[in-house]
Protein backbone atom coordinates (compact mmCIF):
# COMPACT_ATOMS: atom_id res chain seq x y z
CA UNK A 1 0.00 0.00 0.00
CA UNK A 2 1.15 3.41 -0.87
CA UNK A 3 1.57 5.68 2.25
CA UNK A 4 2.05 10.02 1.66
CA UNK A 5 4.81 11.07 2.96
CA UNK A 6 4.33 12.77 7.21
CA UNK A 7 3.82 16.23 7.46
CA UNK A 8 5.22 18.00 9.60
CA UNK A 9 3.48 20.89 10.71
CA UNK A 10 5.98 22.67 12.64
CA UNK A 11 8.98 22.35 9.91
CA UNK A 12 9.40 22.26 6.23
CA UNK A 13 13.55 21.08 6.19
CA UNK A 14 15.83 21.57 9.15
CA UNK A 15 15.27 24.97 10.84
CA UNK A 16 12.95 25.98 8.23
CA UNK A 17 9.63 26.86 10.36
CA UNK A 18 5.59 27.27 8.87
CA UNK A 19 4.39 30.29 9.94
CA UNK A 20 2.10 29.46 12.46
CA UNK A 21 5.41 28.51 14.34
CA UNK A 22 7.45 31.29 13.36
CA UNK A 23 7.26 33.42 16.71
CA UNK A 24 7.30 29.92 18.85
CA UNK A 25 10.20 28.59 17.62
CA UNK A 26 12.24 31.58 17.94
CA UNK A 27 10.86 31.75 21.40
CA UNK A 28 11.54 28.41 22.28
CA UNK A 29 14.95 28.64 20.44
CA UNK A 30 16.25 31.35 23.28
CA UNK A 31 14.64 29.65 25.94
CA UNK A 32 16.56 27.38 28.65
CA UNK A 33 15.50 24.16 27.77
CA UNK A 34 16.21 22.86 31.69
CA UNK A 35 13.96 26.00 32.77
CA UNK A 36 11.24 24.33 30.08
CA UNK A 37 11.36 20.50 31.31
CA UNK A 38 10.87 22.31 35.13
CA UNK A 39 7.32 23.45 33.70
CA UNK A 40 6.10 20.50 31.83
CA UNK A 41 7.07 18.56 35.83
CA UNK A 42 5.01 21.37 37.36
CA UNK A 43 2.23 20.73 34.79
CA UNK A 44 1.96 17.14 35.83
CA UNK A 45 2.12 18.46 39.52
CA UNK A 46 -0.98 20.85 38.67
CA UNK A 47 -2.83 17.82 37.33
CA UNK A 48 -2.53 15.48 39.63
CA UNK A 49 -3.55 18.00 42.65
CA UNK A 50 -7.15 18.74 40.43
CA UNK A 51 -7.88 15.20 40.23
CA UNK A 52 -7.94 15.01 36.53
CA UNK A 53 -7.60 11.20 35.73
CA UNK A 54 -9.20 8.89 33.58
CA UNK A 55 -10.36 5.35 34.30
CA UNK A 56 -8.87 2.74 32.37
CA UNK A 57 -11.06 -0.55 32.10
CA UNK A 58 -10.38 -4.08 32.48
CA UNK A 59 -6.91 -2.83 34.00
CA UNK A 60 -6.94 -3.67 37.66
CA UNK A 61 -3.57 -2.60 38.79
CA UNK A 62 -4.42 0.91 37.45
CA UNK A 63 -7.88 2.00 36.82
CA UNK A 64 -7.47 5.83 37.45
CA UNK A 65 -4.48 7.13 35.55
CA UNK A 66 -3.33 10.74 34.72
CA UNK A 67 -2.94 11.84 31.01
CA UNK A 68 0.27 12.68 30.43
CA UNK A 69 0.36 16.90 29.23
CA UNK A 70 2.98 18.00 26.75
CA UNK A 71 3.89 21.81 27.02
CA UNK A 72 4.72 22.59 23.47
CA UNK A 73 0.84 23.63 21.95
CA UNK A 74 -0.02 23.08 18.28
CA UNK A 75 -0.65 26.17 16.87
CA UNK A 76 -2.73 26.28 13.60
CA UNK A 77 -3.46 29.25 11.17
CA UNK A 78 -6.43 31.34 10.82
CA UNK A 79 -7.07 30.46 7.44
CA UNK A 80 -6.40 27.22 7.83
CA UNK A 81 -9.08 27.02 10.71
CA UNK A 82 -12.10 29.01 8.87
CA UNK A 83 -11.91 25.92 6.44
CA UNK A 84 -12.19 23.64 9.29
CA UNK A 85 -14.88 25.54 10.94
CA UNK A 86 -16.61 25.72 7.70
CA UNK A 87 -16.66 21.70 7.00
CA UNK A 88 -17.81 21.13 10.56
CA UNK A 89 -20.64 23.13 10.40
CA UNK A 90 -21.59 21.76 7.38
CA UNK A 91 -21.39 18.57 8.79
CA UNK A 92 -23.42 19.34 12.18
CA UNK A 93 -26.17 21.10 9.95
CA UNK A 94 -26.24 17.57 8.04
CA UNK A 95 -26.24 15.07 10.87
CA UNK A 96 -29.16 16.88 12.55
CA UNK A 97 -31.05 16.54 9.37
CA UNK A 98 -30.88 13.00 9.21
CA UNK A 99 -31.50 12.80 12.92
CA UNK A 100 -34.52 14.47 12.13
CA UNK A 101 -35.43 12.74 8.75
CA UNK A 102 -34.49 9.01 10.02
CA UNK A 103 -36.90 9.58 13.33
CA UNK A 104 -39.48 11.39 10.67
CA UNK A 105 -40.26 9.61 7.54
CA UNK A 106 -37.01 8.29 6.69
CA UNK A 107 -36.49 10.53 2.90
CA UNK A 108 -32.78 9.27 2.71
CA UNK A 109 -33.86 5.17 2.98
CA UNK A 110 -36.92 5.57 0.33
CA UNK A 111 -34.28 7.49 -1.97
CA UNK A 112 -31.77 4.63 -1.66
CA UNK A 113 -29.11 6.61 -0.30
CA UNK A 114 -28.02 4.60 2.67
CA UNK A 115 -29.71 0.94 3.08
CA UNK A 116 -32.36 0.28 5.32
CA UNK A 117 -30.63 -2.52 7.05
CA UNK A 118 -27.71 -0.26 8.54
CA UNK A 119 -30.44 1.68 10.65
CA UNK A 120 -33.54 -1.49 11.00
CA UNK A 121 -30.36 -3.68 12.40
CA UNK A 122 -28.63 -0.75 14.34
CA UNK A 123 -28.91 -1.03 18.43
CA UNK A 124 -28.17 2.55 18.16
CA UNK A 125 -31.31 3.41 16.90
CA UNK A 126 -34.17 3.80 19.03
CA UNK A 127 -37.32 3.14 17.87
CA UNK A 128 -39.30 5.08 20.95
CA UNK A 129 -37.43 8.37 18.94
CA UNK A 130 -40.13 7.83 16.20
CA UNK A 131 -42.14 10.94 15.97
CA UNK A 132 -40.80 12.87 18.66
CA UNK A 133 -39.59 16.12 17.73
CA UNK A 134 -36.68 17.32 20.59
CA UNK A 135 -37.70 21.03 21.46
CA UNK A 136 -36.51 23.99 19.31
CA UNK A 137 -35.66 20.69 16.75
CA UNK A 138 -32.05 19.95 18.11
CA UNK A 139 -30.42 16.44 18.55
CA UNK A 140 -27.03 16.89 18.66
CA UNK A 141 -26.23 19.59 20.96
CA UNK A 142 -22.68 19.10 21.94
CA UNK A 143 -20.78 17.28 18.84
CA UNK A 144 -17.40 16.12 18.67
CA UNK A 145 -15.74 15.90 15.32
CA UNK A 146 -12.50 14.09 15.44
CA UNK A 147 -9.88 15.32 12.92
CA UNK A 148 -6.79 14.07 11.29
CA UNK A 149 -4.28 15.71 9.06
CA UNK A 150 -2.13 14.56 6.11
CA UNK A 151 -0.62 17.68 4.40
CA UNK A 152 -0.88 21.56 3.76
CA UNK A 153 -4.47 21.66 3.07
CA UNK A 154 -5.73 17.97 3.83
CA UNK A 155 -7.97 17.04 6.81
CA UNK A 156 -10.47 14.44 7.40
CA UNK A 157 -12.50 13.49 9.40
CA UNK A 158 -12.02 10.35 11.46
CA UNK A 159 -14.96 9.79 13.47
CA UNK A 160 -18.03 11.95 14.51
CA UNK A 161 -18.86 12.07 18.70
CA UNK A 162 -23.25 12.64 19.35
CA UNK A 163 -24.09 10.53 22.04
CA UNK A 164 -21.72 12.37 24.48
CA UNK A 165 -18.48 13.87 23.57
CA UNK A 166 -15.66 14.47 26.24
CA UNK A 167 -12.45 15.56 26.51
CA UNK A 168 -13.25 19.00 26.92
CA UNK A 169 -12.44 19.31 30.65
CA UNK A 170 -8.81 18.74 29.04
CA UNK A 171 -9.10 21.35 26.67
CA UNK A 172 -9.92 24.01 29.30
CA UNK A 173 -7.49 22.66 31.96
CA UNK A 174 -4.48 22.74 29.19
CA UNK A 175 -4.78 26.41 28.05
CA UNK A 176 -5.63 27.65 31.24
CA UNK A 177 -2.31 25.79 32.27
CA UNK A 178 -0.44 27.08 29.41
CA UNK A 179 -1.76 30.05 30.28
CA UNK A 180 -0.58 30.23 34.03
CA UNK A 181 3.05 29.09 32.79
CA UNK A 182 3.90 31.33 29.53
CA UNK A 183 2.04 34.45 29.92
CA UNK A 184 4.66 35.69 27.73
CA UNK A 185 3.34 33.53 24.86
CA UNK A 186 0.14 34.78 24.82
CA UNK A 187 1.01 38.71 24.38
CA UNK A 188 3.59 37.85 21.41
CA UNK A 189 0.70 35.75 19.75
CA UNK A 190 -3.09 35.80 19.05
CA UNK A 191 -4.50 33.17 20.51
CA UNK A 192 -7.88 32.60 20.34
CA UNK A 193 -9.55 31.80 23.69
CA UNK A 194 -11.24 28.77 24.86
CA UNK A 195 -12.25 29.69 28.00
CA UNK A 196 -15.53 31.22 26.98
CA UNK A 197 -16.71 27.74 26.77
CA UNK A 198 -18.46 26.96 29.74
CA UNK A 199 -20.84 30.51 29.31
CA UNK A 200 -21.56 29.01 25.69
CA UNK A 201 -22.68 25.67 26.39
CA UNK A 202 -24.49 27.36 29.29
CA UNK A 203 -26.35 29.61 26.57
CA UNK A 204 -26.94 26.88 24.00
CA UNK A 205 -28.58 24.74 26.60
CA UNK A 206 -30.96 26.99 28.00
CA UNK A 207 -31.54 28.04 24.30
CA UNK A 208 -32.54 24.92 23.80
CA UNK A 209 -35.34 24.52 26.68
CA UNK A 210 -39.01 23.94 26.08
CA UNK A 211 -41.40 26.86 25.71
CA UNK A 212 -44.26 26.86 28.78
CA UNK A 213 -41.75 26.30 31.76
CA UNK A 214 -42.81 27.67 35.02
CA UNK A 215 -39.36 28.61 35.45
CA UNK A 216 -38.36 32.55 34.98
CA UNK A 217 -35.02 31.44 33.63
CA UNK A 218 -34.15 27.78 32.03
CA UNK A 219 -32.84 25.72 34.78
CA UNK A 220 -30.17 23.34 33.49
CA UNK A 221 -28.95 20.02 35.36
CA UNK A 222 -25.87 18.05 34.34
CA UNK A 223 -26.77 14.38 34.99
CA UNK A 224 -24.04 11.88 35.78
CA UNK A 225 -23.70 8.70 36.18
CA UNK A 226 -22.01 8.78 40.06
CA UNK A 227 -18.29 9.34 41.25
CA UNK A 228 -17.14 5.90 39.61
CA UNK A 229 -17.71 6.62 36.02
CA UNK A 230 -14.26 7.33 33.86
CA UNK A 231 -15.66 11.04 32.81
CA UNK A 232 -16.50 12.52 36.66
CA UNK A 233 -14.24 14.66 36.62
CA UNK A 234 -15.48 16.60 33.93
CA UNK A 235 -19.35 16.23 34.31
CA UNK A 236 -18.33 17.96 37.61
CA UNK A 237 -15.92 20.56 35.81
CA UNK A 238 -18.75 21.19 33.54
CA UNK A 239 -21.75 21.89 35.90
CA UNK A 240 -19.34 24.18 38.10
CA UNK A 241 -18.15 26.27 35.37
CA UNK A 242 -21.56 26.58 33.75
CA UNK A 243 -23.37 27.13 37.42
CA UNK A 244 -25.60 24.53 36.91
CA UNK A 245 -26.81 21.44 39.54
CA UNK A 246 -24.85 18.39 39.12
CA UNK A 247 -27.62 15.34 39.90
CA UNK A 248 -27.48 11.59 40.25
CA UNK A 249 -30.97 9.37 39.51
CA UNK A 250 -31.43 9.78 43.25
CA UNK A 251 -31.86 13.22 42.89
CA UNK A 252 -34.31 13.35 40.28
CA UNK A 253 -38.21 12.33 40.12
CA UNK A 254 -41.13 12.98 38.21
CA UNK A 255 -43.36 15.77 39.84
CA UNK A 256 -46.67 17.15 37.91
CA UNK A 257 -45.59 15.81 34.38
CA UNK A 258 -41.95 17.17 34.98
CA UNK A 259 -38.65 16.07 35.94
CA UNK A 260 -37.56 17.70 39.16
CA UNK A 261 -34.47 17.71 41.31
CA UNK A 262 -33.96 17.71 44.96
CA UNK A 263 -32.59 21.19 46.51
CA UNK A 264 -32.59 22.64 49.94
CA UNK A 265 -35.93 24.15 49.17
CA UNK A 266 -37.71 21.02 47.92
CA UNK A 267 -38.19 19.63 44.31
CA UNK A 268 -37.40 22.20 41.51
CA UNK A 269 -38.59 21.51 37.75
CA UNK A 270 -35.37 20.99 35.67
CA UNK A 271 -35.60 22.52 31.59
CA UNK A 272 -32.47 21.13 30.01
CA UNK A 273 -31.01 17.73 31.21
CA UNK A 274 -27.39 17.55 29.93
CA UNK A 275 -26.84 13.99 30.76
CA UNK A 276 -23.70 11.70 30.63
CA UNK A 277 -25.70 8.61 31.06
CA UNK A 278 -26.11 6.51 27.74
CA UNK A 279 -29.15 5.64 26.33
CA UNK A 280 -29.52 2.29 27.39
CA UNK A 281 -29.87 3.47 31.51
CA UNK A 282 -31.76 6.80 31.24
CA UNK A 283 -35.01 5.42 32.22
CA UNK A 284 -35.59 1.65 33.17
CA UNK A 285 -39.58 1.87 32.13
CA UNK A 286 -38.63 2.19 28.56
CA UNK A 287 -34.91 1.01 28.02
CA UNK A 288 -32.62 -1.29 30.41
CA UNK A 289 -35.19 -2.19 33.65
CA UNK A 290 -32.07 -3.34 35.68
CA UNK A 291 -31.15 0.44 35.59
CA UNK A 292 -30.38 2.49 38.94
CA UNK A 293 -28.94 5.53 36.76
CA UNK A 294 -31.34 6.99 34.79
CA UNK A 295 -35.24 8.23 36.03
CA UNK A 296 -38.16 5.93 35.72
CA UNK A 297 -40.62 7.78 33.53
CA UNK A 298 -38.33 10.37 32.21
CA UNK A 299 -39.08 9.25 28.06
CA UNK A 300 -42.46 10.02 28.63
CA UNK A 301 -41.51 13.67 29.91
CA UNK A 302 -39.58 13.99 26.90
CA UNK A 303 -42.00 12.77 24.21
CA UNK A 304 -44.62 14.93 26.02
CA UNK A 305 -42.27 18.35 25.39
CA UNK A 306 -41.38 19.06 29.06
CA UNK A 307 -38.13 18.97 29.38
CA UNK A 308 -34.64 18.75 26.48
CA UNK A 309 -32.36 16.13 26.90
CA UNK A 310 -28.50 17.31 25.14
CA UNK A 311 -27.86 15.26 23.90
CA UNK A 312 -31.31 13.74 22.43
CA UNK A 313 -31.59 9.74 23.03
CA UNK A 314 -30.91 7.84 19.30
CA UNK A 315 -28.35 9.77 18.32
CA UNK A 316 -25.51 7.29 18.59
CA UNK A 317 -26.63 5.76 15.53
CA UNK A 318 -25.40 8.82 13.88
CA UNK A 319 -21.72 8.34 14.88
CA UNK A 320 -22.03 4.50 14.06
CA UNK A 321 -18.26 3.67 12.25
CA UNK A 322 -20.85 1.91 9.57
CA UNK A 323 -22.90 4.83 9.05
CA UNK A 324 -20.15 6.74 8.88
CA UNK A 325 -18.74 5.80 5.48
CA UNK A 326 -21.90 7.13 4.41
CA UNK A 327 -21.15 10.77 5.56
CA UNK A 328 -20.62 12.09 2.26
CA UNK A 329 -23.90 11.33 0.89
CA UNK A 330 -25.55 12.47 3.49
CA UNK A 331 -24.49 15.40 3.71
CA UNK A 332 -24.82 16.19 0.02
CA UNK A 333 -28.87 14.50 0.61
CA UNK A 334 -29.40 17.13 3.26
CA UNK A 335 -27.62 19.95 2.03
CA UNK A 336 -27.14 19.80 -1.73
CA UNK A 337 -23.49 20.28 -1.23
CA UNK A 338 -20.24 18.42 -1.74
CA UNK A 339 -18.19 17.48 1.47
CA UNK A 340 -16.13 20.13 2.43
CA UNK A 341 -13.90 17.81 4.60
CA UNK A 342 -13.38 14.82 3.45
CA UNK A 343 -13.85 11.39 5.23
CA UNK A 344 -11.13 8.92 5.67
CA UNK A 345 -11.52 6.07 2.58
CA UNK A 346 -13.70 2.90 4.43
CA UNK A 347 -14.44 -0.53 3.71
CA UNK A 348 -17.62 -2.44 5.40
CA UNK A 349 -17.11 -5.36 6.08
CA UNK A 350 -20.49 -6.58 5.57
CA UNK A 351 -19.35 -6.08 2.03
CA UNK A 352 -18.37 -9.29 0.80
CA UNK A 353 -16.10 -7.48 -1.77
CA UNK A 354 -14.94 -4.99 0.79
CA UNK A 355 -14.64 -8.32 3.28
CA UNK A 356 -12.41 -10.10 0.82
CA UNK A 357 -9.82 -7.03 0.23
CA UNK A 358 -9.36 -6.50 4.38
CA UNK A 359 -8.81 -9.90 4.81
CA UNK A 360 -6.11 -9.60 1.96
CA UNK A 361 -4.51 -6.67 3.35
CA UNK A 362 -5.02 -6.65 6.83
CA UNK A 363 -1.34 -6.14 7.87
CA UNK A 364 -1.96 -2.73 6.16
CA UNK A 365 -5.40 -1.64 7.46
CA UNK A 366 -6.72 -0.23 10.63
CA UNK A 367 -9.83 -2.31 11.46
CA UNK A 368 -12.39 -0.68 13.89
CA UNK A 369 -15.61 -1.98 15.74
CA UNK A 370 -18.83 -0.39 14.46
CA UNK A 371 -19.63 0.15 17.91
CA UNK A 372 -15.82 0.36 19.35
CA UNK A 373 -14.48 3.70 21.02
CA UNK A 374 -11.62 4.82 22.90
CA UNK A 375 -9.03 3.02 20.89
CA UNK A 376 -10.47 -0.41 22.13
CA UNK A 377 -11.43 -3.35 20.06
CA UNK A 378 -9.27 -1.78 16.71
CA UNK A 379 -6.29 -3.41 14.81
CA UNK A 380 -3.85 -1.18 13.45
CA UNK A 381 -2.66 -3.61 11.12
CA UNK A 382 1.17 -2.40 10.47
CA UNK A 383 1.91 -2.61 14.59
CA UNK A 384 -0.19 -6.03 14.84
CA UNK A 385 1.94 -8.96 15.51
CA UNK A 386 0.92 -12.27 13.72
CA UNK A 387 -0.59 -13.69 16.20
CA UNK A 388 -3.21 -10.57 16.77
CA UNK A 389 -3.66 -10.08 12.89
CA UNK A 390 -3.95 -14.17 13.19
CA UNK A 391 -6.92 -13.56 16.09
CA UNK A 392 -8.48 -10.59 14.56
CA UNK A 393 -9.07 -12.26 10.96
CA UNK A 394 -11.13 -14.91 13.08
CA UNK A 395 -12.95 -12.23 14.67
CA UNK A 396 -13.47 -10.63 11.17
CA UNK A 397 -14.75 -13.90 9.63
CA UNK A 398 -16.98 -14.97 12.92
CA UNK A 399 -18.99 -11.45 12.22
CA UNK A 400 -17.96 -9.28 9.52
CA UNK A 401 -20.84 -6.23 9.64
CA UNK A 402 -19.37 -5.69 13.32
CA UNK A 403 -16.08 -4.13 11.44
CA UNK A 404 -15.13 -1.56 9.49
CA UNK A 405 -11.85 -0.38 7.82
CA UNK A 406 -9.42 1.69 6.76
CA UNK A 407 -5.90 2.51 5.34
CA UNK A 408 -3.53 3.71 7.24
CA UNK A 409 -3.45 7.16 6.96
CA UNK A 410 0.01 9.34 7.35
CA UNK A 411 -1.30 10.99 10.38
CA UNK A 412 1.14 14.87 10.95
CA UNK A 413 3.44 15.27 13.56
CA UNK A 414 3.67 18.56 15.83
CA UNK A 415 6.56 18.74 18.11
CA UNK A 416 6.47 17.25 21.75
CA UNK A 417 9.10 18.33 24.20
CA UNK A 418 11.74 15.25 25.31
CA UNK A 419 15.09 14.57 26.56
CA UNK A 420 16.33 15.52 23.51
CA UNK A 421 14.57 18.72 22.82
CA UNK A 422 11.41 18.96 20.13
CA UNK A 423 10.42 15.89 18.71
CA UNK A 424 7.80 15.07 16.17
CA UNK A 425 4.69 12.86 17.30
CA UNK A 426 1.42 12.23 15.67
CA UNK A 427 -1.54 13.93 16.26
CA UNK A 428 -5.40 14.15 16.16
CA UNK A 429 -7.64 17.09 17.02
CA UNK A 430 -11.14 17.31 18.39
CA UNK A 431 -12.87 20.48 18.25
CA UNK A 432 -16.08 20.73 20.37
CA UNK A 433 -19.41 21.85 19.01
CA UNK A 434 -22.38 23.39 20.45
CA UNK A 435 -26.14 23.57 18.91
CA UNK A 436 -28.92 25.19 19.76
CA UNK A 437 -31.97 26.63 17.72
CA UNK A 438 -30.52 29.76 16.54
CA UNK A 439 -26.44 29.27 16.05
CA UNK A 440 -23.75 26.81 15.57
CA UNK A 441 -20.46 27.90 18.20
CA UNK A 442 -17.23 25.80 17.48
CA UNK A 443 -14.88 26.38 19.74
CA UNK A 444 -10.95 27.69 18.57
CA UNK A 445 -9.20 24.93 19.28
CA UNK A 446 -10.09 21.49 20.87
CA UNK A 447 -8.96 18.08 22.96
CA UNK A 448 -5.97 17.28 21.03
CA UNK A 449 -4.65 13.84 21.41
CA UNK A 450 -0.63 13.05 20.97
CA UNK A 451 0.94 9.70 20.43
CA UNK A 452 3.54 9.97 22.63
CA UNK A 453 5.74 6.84 21.17
CA UNK A 454 7.69 7.51 18.73
CA UNK A 455 6.38 5.98 15.29
CA UNK A 456 3.05 5.18 17.13
CA UNK A 457 -0.44 6.45 15.53
CA UNK A 458 -2.47 5.20 18.40
CA UNK A 459 -2.92 8.79 20.39
CA UNK A 460 -6.04 7.33 22.53
CA UNK A 461 -5.16 8.30 26.07
CA UNK A 462 -6.27 4.70 27.38
CA UNK A 463 -3.63 3.41 24.93
CA UNK A 464 -0.39 5.41 26.32
CA UNK A 465 -1.26 9.02 24.39
CA UNK A 466 -1.08 12.21 25.83
CA UNK A 467 -2.43 15.50 25.59
CA UNK A 468 -1.51 19.45 24.60
CA UNK A 469 -2.84 22.80 23.97
CA UNK A 470 -4.12 23.94 20.76
CA UNK A 471 -3.56 27.20 19.45
CA UNK A 472 -5.90 28.74 16.91
CA UNK A 473 -4.32 32.31 15.65
CA UNK A 474 -6.37 35.04 15.01
CA UNK A 475 -6.20 36.72 11.69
Amino acid sequence: MTTLPTFDEMLIGPDQVRDPYEVYYDWFSNDDIKRLRKKSEDAEAFFRRIGITFNVYGQDEADERLIPFDIVPRIIAAREWARLERGIEQRVRAVNAFLHDIYHRQEILRAGRIPKEIIAGNEAFIPEMIGVNPPGGVYTHIVGVDLVRTGPDEFFVLEDNVRTPSGVSYMLENRETMLQMFPELFTKMKVRPVSSYPQLLRRSLSDSAPSGSPNSKPVVAVLTPGIHNSAYFEHAFLADQMGAELVESHDLRIEDGRVAMRTTQGYQPIDVLYRRVDDAYLDPLTFNPDSLLGVPGIMDVYRSGNITLANAPGTGIADDKALYSYMPEIIEFYTGEQAILKNVPTWRCSEPDALAHVLENLKELVVKEVHGSGGYGMLVGPAASKKELAAFEKKLRAKPANYIAQPTLALSTVPILTKAGLAPRHVDLRPFVLVSPNRIDITPGGLTRVALKKGSLVVNSSQGGGTKDTWVLGD
